[in-house]
């Protein structure tokens, strides 16, 4: 296959989690293991098959802008930092969207803020963690959450 039948195979299965994340029951561990682990692990398998095979015969590097740049004229190189990306993407926005579950954030809330956290990663990041923050300060000690038995993943 040529770069852009993985790049079409990768945004196809970001996809499929990022619907699974917006739209999905959370409720069912099961469910949810799809966009947190499975999905962006089978694209960290692909970016590092990519890596592994390509990046050594590339131009270019990590020192510099121009560097960088040298390096993303190969297409697979190109290929390999976009699905970086798109894994990243998705395993941040699926964490975020159980901190945010945690904390009592509205899917309602949530579905903007998961979308721009997959069209716009660091932004959508940190929206979620503003909207998570000011959630939990609004809330009086008294009636907090307790934190027993909890993951450190969304406490």
């Amino acid at each position: 296959m040529n770069p852009e039948a993985y790049f079409s195979l990768a945004g196809i299965a970001a996809m499929a989690g990022w619907v699974m994340l917006i739209l999905g029951p959370r409720r069912f561990a099961w469910f949810n293991f799809i966009p947190c682990w499975l999905i962006p692990g089978a694209i960290s398998a692909l970016y590092s098959v990519l890596v592994l095979t390509w990046f050594s015969s590339a131009e270019g590097g990590f020192d510099s802008l121009a560097s960088v740049a040298a390096l993303f004229e190969n297409d697979w190189a190109l290929l390999a930092g976009w699905v970086h990306f798109l894994a990243f993407d998705l395993f941040v926005g699926a964490v975020m969207a159980a901190r945010m579950d945690y904390a009592g954030v509205g899917r309602l809330v949530q579905a903007p803020i998961l979308t721009t956290t997959f069209m716009l990663g660091p932004l959508g990041f940190l929206l979620a963690a503003m909207t998570e923050l000011g959630l939990r300060l609004s809330i009086l000690p008294t009636q907090t959450r307790s934190m027993k038995g909890t993951s450190n993943v969304i406490a």
